[in-house]
């Protein structure tokens, strides 16, 4: 049994915000689960290409904005999953920050750390 709390973990600077990586690779769970924050006023251009990801909202707001211009509301009790390793824009609201619990599949190994791709998303 793995038992581990947020302060437990450090806290890994994603760029616009901070991600708390609770579950890696090296637990042998196969996905990993992370408590992570979007800084309010801000707006991320990301895509991850070798894992899916789904993000359940916590707390806050903001939205998820495809490439091709779709726009989706993101609230507490909201939950959008990356199924087809989908670029996408995640924006806080102006006036809060947004909190996500997030599961990638498969696991990060918990200290990878954003960069910016040719096409200008952010990838690991």
């Amino acid at each position: 049994m793995i038992v581990r709390s947020l302060s437990d973990v450090p806290a890994v600077e994603w760029g616009s915000g901070t991600s708390h990586r609770l579950l890696t690779e090296a637990d042998g769970m196969g996905f990993t689960v992370c408590e992570t924050l979007v800084r309010q006023g801000t707006s991320s251009a990301l895509q991850y290409l070798g894992h899916l990801e789904a993000c359940y909202c916590i707390g806050g707001s903001g939205e998820v904005v495809t490439t091709d211009g779709a726009h989706h509301k993101i609230m507490t009790g909201t939950i959008y999953a990356l199924d087809k390793n989908d670029a996408h824009h995640l924006i806080a609201s102006d006036d809060e920050d947004l909190l996500l619990v997030s599961v990638f599949s498969p696991a990060l190994r918990g200290d990878e750390k954003h960069s910016l791709s040719e096409d200008g998303f952010s990838r690991y």
